[in-house]
């Protein structure tokens, strides 16, 4: 690609600090990745963004970067954009349980998002590996899309520890039933389609349960254990911030709400990330797969407006340097648009969107002018200078892409390092979606 008419002072940085990697290839050797080491230091969760979902070198490098992890850096949980509820299905299946086939009836109905080879990975590994390899969901039900796969398990839990509150669990579900999908984007408007009493209703009932759940726990753990209480909190905290949500994206599609009122959900994936966090062995170290847009550390913005505070910012806020965010993204190629459409499974379609020149600005442009492949850059190296006034660097970019558009933030502040993928290509196994 053509270098841009404006000298780009990262340019000039990134000639000079990024790594070039060898290969995408999940099977083969991992000596390239070892600078790796010293991006994420002593992190005990690193997260692995990707700039658009759906795409194939995106889902090639990570299980490179999982592989790296877990392998030779002594990481032994994945955590993904997946729902908490559902997350202990799969756990259950990495660790060996049932047939190498269950796994596809266990993700029907779930946007594919990628974590079908991630855990075909695990499972394998953990069957000469110890410690095994854990799986951990930490998104709120169905993306956003119902109540059910968190509800239906709390009305188990009540169904055994406490059956004259399943009345009001059941309520819940008749209510979130009407109107379930296969993601928010569906979800949210069939939600703003209800009538008033029904919406308000959903919202009291669980934060009825919620509080009853908080209020007798002593009494919840002496009929049963502390573990499955804490579980079926859980489940029924992503209920409640889902219910949040379905309001906040609702009133986004129809230009109002208030300002980054879409954090319910980022915000509860940072405490699923803690939660497990304080469940698992102490020195425990967690690989976090998730869009960048979900593991940046600063504040999600659009054209100068805030539009939400990523799960990334959160975890930065508990864990400092803890926490350790990568970036995935590229300069050529194909991304993944999601334009909306209801009368879809998941309330959007797939298009394959030529990428443009990158943006002057933007990180992309940055590798682009200094014509780098396949490569890394720990940004930690450019912050230094960054701050001291070097002459001969700029702050550092203001932006990344984000599908075919740009997430404004610096890029600096955002992400601990970038992984530049020259060119990207669309998966071409969504015929569900």
């Amino acid at each position: 690609m053509p270098a841009s008419p404006h000298h780009n002072p990262f340019a000039d940085w990134l000639r000079t600090h990024a790594v070039p990697l060898d290969h995408l290839d999940p099977e083969a050797p991992l000596d390239d990745l070892e600078p790796l080491r010293a991006v994420i230091g002593d992190a005990r969760v690193v997260a692995i963004g990707e700039s658009s979902h759906f795409i194939d070198e995106f889902a090639s490098m990570r299980e490179r970067i999982l592989r790296f992890l877990a392998e030779r850096c002594g990481f032994t949980v994945l955590a993904f954009e997946y729902g908490f509820s559902e997350g202990f299905t799969l756990d259950a299946w990495a660790k060996g349980e049932g047939t190498d086939d269950d796994l596809s009836a266990h993700l029907a109905g779930t946007i594919p998002v990628g974590v079908d080879e991630p855990l075909r990975r695990i499972r394998r590994h953990n069957r000469t590996a110890s410690p095994p390899v854990r799986f951990a969901g930490i998104d709120i039900p169905a993306a956003g899309g119902s109540l059910l796969p968190a509800l239906a398990p709390v009305a188990d839990y009540l169904r055994r520890i406490d059956p004259e509150t399943l009345p009001v669990v059941r309520e819940a579900m008749r209510i979130a039933k009407s109107f379930a999908g296969g993601s928010g984007a569906v979800a949210a408007p069939a939600w703003a389609r209800l009538a008033t009493t029904e919406q308000d209703a959903l919202s009291a009932t669980l934060t009825r349960l919620l509080i009853r759940f908080r209020s007798v726990e002593p009494l919840y753990v002496s009929r049963g254990d502390q573990r499955s209480y804490d579980i079926a909190v859980r489940r029924l905290e992503g209920a409640c911030h889902a219910d949040y949500t379905f309001r906040a994206m609702a009133d986004l599609f129809a230009g109002k709400g208030l300002t980054a009122d879409t954090s319910a959900r980022d915000v509860y994936m940072a405490e699923s990330v803690l939660w497990h966090l304080e469940r698992f062995e102490p020195g425990t170290r967690v690989v976090l797969a998730a869009h960048n847009a979900h593991i940046q550390k600063t504040p999600v913005s659009f054209s100068g407006h805030l539009t939400g505070l990523p799960m990334g910012q959160h975890l930065h806020r508990a864990l400092g340097d803890e926490y350790v965010a990568l970036a995935l993204t590229s300069t050529t190629g194909h991304t993944a648009d999601m334009p909306r459409d209801e009368n879809t499974p998941f309330g959007f379609t797939i298009d394959a969107t030529a990428l443009e020149p990158p943006e002057p600005g933007s990180i992309e442009a940055a590798f682009a002018d200094a014509e780098l492949g396949l490569s890394i850059a720990d940004l930690h190296q450019a912050r230094p200078q960054a701050a001291h006034g070097n002459a001969d660097l700029a702050p550092g970019p203001d932006r990344i892409r984000i599908q075919s558009a740009y997430l404004h933030t610096p890029v600096l502040e955002a992400f601990d390092a970038i992984l530049h993928i020259p060119t990207s290509t669309v998966a071409d196994n969504l015929e569900n979606l």
